[in-house]
């Protein structure tokens, strides 16, 4: 399964900031189907979505 990444957000916000998750559900509310994954790797926060299927 793959994913597309709408956006990137850094895991340094303020203390009861939540950036990436304000981004994915204004993403929902316009009917994608957005979630919010960690990266390790690059200590942020990603807003992805289902890669479509290119068969």
């Amino acid at each position: 399964m793959g994913a597309k990444v709408l956006e990137r957000f850094p895991a340094g916000s303020p203390r009861g900031s939540w950036p990436a998750e304000e981004y994915a559900a204004e993403r929902r509310a316009e009917g994608e189907p957005a979630t919010v994954v960690m990266d390790l790797k690059s200590d942020a926060f990603l807003v992805v979505v289902p890669a479509a299927d290119e068969d």
